[in-house]
């Protein structure tokens, strides 16, 4: 759980996931196209370093295809949050 508050704690790796929201299925060349359409420019290394995090958190998942890599979001982490303070506890 501690990964998942690390990862949500940057601006820079919310932005992605919001992207991820947006549009699931994601390359990193168009994540980098789309955040530098909407202001957030970040190089492709800091870009993959973010990913990093957010798949290290369980955040993101990848598929590949061929040369092509696909990042998708993925919210089980949350929903486990999300369930740890609203079922009741024995």
């Amino acid at each position: 759980m501690t990964d998942v508050f690390h990862a949500l704690s940057a601006p820079a790796r919310r932005a992605i996931l919001d992207e991820l929201s947006d549009r699931d299925g994601q390359t990193l060349f168009e994540l980098c196209s789309r955040l530098t359409a909407k202001g957030l420019g970040m190089s492709r290394q800091a870009v993959s370093q973010h990913l990093d995090v957010l798949e290290q958190a369980g955040l993101v998942s990848t598929r590949r295809d061929g040369r092509y890599k696909f990042h998708h979001l993925d919210t089980a982490p949350l929903d486990e949050i999300v369930r740890r303070w609203k079922e009741p506890r024995p």
